[in-house]
């Protein structure tokens, strides 16, 4: 048998070229199935997020062409040219294959490093190509173990724990200065890709009230139905400032949007219950003026990377460590197989030995039937066993010391338990 993975990333191709290859949820069962058939896959599962597809798949030896076939499946299924797709795709075998996949469970390989989500959709992955009765012996060992060395870099490192997007970051702040976010209210400005994100991640941090303010209604009200937020206008900021303790900025306005007077007023208003404002945007969206006021906690962008930069590095120091922890589960699992392979032998080793005793049993049995003298049938018999069982074996050895070959008598001693006893 041999692993194998045919992909396709966002190191290796464009969005544009990935999109070509992506896979529906509802399309994956016939996908597995009808790629096990018409490419010759014995086993098969298929991984596809927005950021990857990848074909992990075993096929026997012989067939030297597989991961030909599988690419020509995989460009025929999606209407493409094999070659182009061929171009942007990458392939692993055997031992390169296994730490492939570990890597991509533990978020290794993916564009945010350390990403917690790629290792549920590789499960999930796995769920349904076991549903589609495409996963056989090979998979149903190798994913086990992929997915049991994935949660213990996930444990034993903190490779995740850091946020290294600035929209997490400006999240993670708050975090930080509001002991309950259940408690807090949010005012987000602007409704572009890192307003959304900040809109997700203070929803799933359990931000209960949260108002998106943009120039027009109609994107405010797109996030206000993903979100459950609330959307006004730019002109209802000042209102709205009385009420918020997180406020983020983000927009593509040319000049600020929030001035030192309008925040003085809303402190008032407040009572001085402190306000934390993060300001994402270039040009800024609010006056560096408003950082003196008391009760303002305000950060800029650039302060935001620096942390971001700093939980980079972090991150790079802590995937060393899974390195590690990935290159010893490969060691383990190399040695399991092993250990399996040896079975089949031990178990030919056994049958032979039995069958020859089975033969000298039945010869002592007769000769006692004949009335043979009892100690004579046990002697012969254990005789019998004793030269059939070292026959091959000493042939063999005779063997090797005549072609010299040294190191495959040593193995022989060592397997047969023997001491060297020639000293002295």
């Amino acid at each position: 048998m041999s692993l194998t993975v045919l992909g396709i990333n966002h190191n290796s191709a464009a969005v544009e070229m990935r999109e070509r290859v992506a896979f529906a949820p509802e399309q994956l069962v016939e996908a597995l199935q009808e790629a096990c058939q018409h490419a010759g896959l014995q086993e098969l599962v298929i991984l596809s997020t927005c950021n990857r597809t990848e074909l992990y798949f075993t096929a026997q030896d012989q067939q030297t062409d597989f991961q030909q076939r599988a690419l020509q499946w995989l460009a025929t299924y999606h209407h493409q040219v094999a070659q182009d797709i061929g171009q942007s795709c990458y392939e692993y075998c055997e031992e390169e294959a296994l730490r492939h996949m570990i890597q991509v469970a533990s978020g290794l390989d993916s564009m945010v490093l350390g990403e917690p989500q790629i290792l549920g959709q590789m499960k999930s992955a796995y769920a349904v190509a076991e549903e589609a009765g495409t996963v056989g012996t090979e998979l149903a060992r190798v994913f086990p173990r992929v997915f049991s060395v994935a949660k213990k870099v996930r444990t034993d490192t903190a490779i995740g724990e850091n946020p290294v997007s600035v929209a997490y970051a400006a999240v993670n702040l708050a975090g930080h200065i509001f002991t309950d976010l259940a408690t807090t209210q949010a005012l987000l400005v602007g409704a572009g890709e890192t307003i959304e994100l900040v809109a997700k991640h203070l929803a799933e941090a359990g931000v209960k009230r949260i108002v998106v303010a943009n120039r027009t209604l109609g994107r405010a009200r797109e996030l206000a139905q993903r979100f459950g937020v609330d959307a006004v206008l730019l002109a209802d900021i000042p209102a709205q400032l009385e009420y918020a303790d997180i406020v983020i900025t983000s927009t593509a306005s040319q000049l600020p949007i929030l001035g030192k007077g309008a925040v003085e007023h809303a402190l008032k208003l407040r009572k001085h219950r402190p306000i934390l404002m993060v300001d994402i945007a270039v040009p800024r969206d609010i006056e560096p003026q408003v950082g003196e006021l008391r009760d303002v906690y305000l950060y800029s962008v650039d302060d935001l990377r620096e942390i971001v930069d700093q939980n980079r590095r972090s991150r790079r120091d802590e995937a060393r460590k899974a390195d590690q922890l990935i290159e010893a589960g490969i060691h383990e699992y190399q040695h399991e197989l092993r250990s399996r392979h040896a079975v089949d032998t031990v178990k030919a080793l056994r049958l032979r030995a039995e069958g020859m005793r089975d033969v000298e049993i039945e010869r002592a049995l007769r000769a006692l039937a004949r009335g043979e003298e009892a100690e004579q049938v046990i002697t012969a018999l254990a005789r019998g066993l004793t030269n059939k069982l070292i026959h091959s074996p000493s042939i063999e050895l005779k063997r090797a010391s005549a072609e010299g070959r040294e190191e495959a008598l040593e193995i022989a001693r060592q397997l047969l338990g023997l001491q060297d006893n020639t000293e002295g």
